[in-house]
């Protein structure tokens, strides 16, 4: 008797052990994602519209030091990941470390005059020379910008990254997930045009005003949304018809009108380097 129970438990057995391996194989992308939960918990309880709760962080950053220890994960195992998980890996990975790079100071009270008291800028080598780990490897700010982002030729990434600051790209209240990325950066690009900070259309100026921080990613732009010097725009610059077909589908009708008429001028803006904090209430 114990040996037929035995026999009629072995198969249920076996389906119990085969289970997590198909499951694995089917939540693979999941699994990675799962990575960053951490920091979408952090996001959603400390960040509103793009501003950043610091001091409340500051005091609670044992999450955060937590989803920053496990970001290192080893190189050959970054190396199995898709595309997606890594775009949405080195997004997360430099948001964090800016979080980490302001706490670490904060509260910020510079004396350069170079920039504004209280800014990212006034901590020494923020973006250049302060190091961290991911994926196996040491990485600056600057590095993750210029060199590892641009390897995706996805240039709204550099719209994702938060800089600590109110002039760069609205820091989401989630993490960027590899299932998710595509929706993500699409939800992006249409908020761009609704953000002063990103563009301003002045068309009683003839006006296109934009962030600098397409004019840093130039090459880029171009390479994505270029599409050749044909049709009305065909004497503008590369740059500019990049920026045109990267605006046009979130233009309101006289938006388009105006951009037709191909009668405006494209400039950059100082790009605003205060520190996105919330703490005080919202920046004016």
């Amino acid at each position: 008797m114990r040996r037929f129970a035995r026999l009629c438990a072995l198969p249920l057995l076996c389906a119990c052990v085969a289970a997590p391996i198909v499951s694995a194989r089917q939540t693979s992308g999941d699994a990675v994602d799962a990575i960053h939960k951490p920091l979408d918990e952090v996001l959603d309880l400390y960040v509103r519209d793009g501003y950043v709760y610091y001091r409340a962080l500051r005091s609670d950053r044992g999450r955060l030091d937590r989803y920053l220890n496990s970001l290192n994960v080893p190189a050959d195992t970054y190396a199995r990941w898709s595309r997606e998980q890594k775009m949405a890996f080195w997004v997360n990975a430099y948001n964090v470390f800016v979080l980490k790079t302001v706490i670490d100071a904060y509260p910020i009270r510079g004396k350069s005059p170079t920039y504004p008291p209280v800014s990212i800028r006034q901590i020494p080598g923020a973006f250049e020379r302060v190091p961290h780990r991911a994926a196996g490897r040491t990485v600056t700010l600057d590095e993750i910008e210029k060199k590892i982002l641009p390897e995706f030729k996805e240039p709204r990434l550099a719209l994702a990254i938060g800089r600590g600051a109110v002039g760069s790209g609205r820091l989401r209240s989630e993490a960027y997930s590899a299932n998710r990325i595509a929706q993500q950066l699409d939800a992006l690009q249409r908020e761009f045009v609704t953000q002063q900070t990103m563009v301003k259309i002045d068309r009683a100026a003839g006006e296109i005003t934009l962030t600098p921080i397409v004019s840093w990613h130039e090459a880029d732009f171009v390479a994505a949304y270029d599409k050749g010097a044909s049709g009305l725009l065909a004497q503008r610059s590369p740059i500019e018809r990049a920026i045109i077909t990267f605006l046009y589908g979130q233009l309101l009708p006289l938006e388009r009108d105006f951009v037709q008429k191909n009668e405006f001028r494209v400039t950059y803006h100082a790009f605003d380097w205060r520190l996105n904090d919330l703490t005080g209430g919202r920046i004016q």
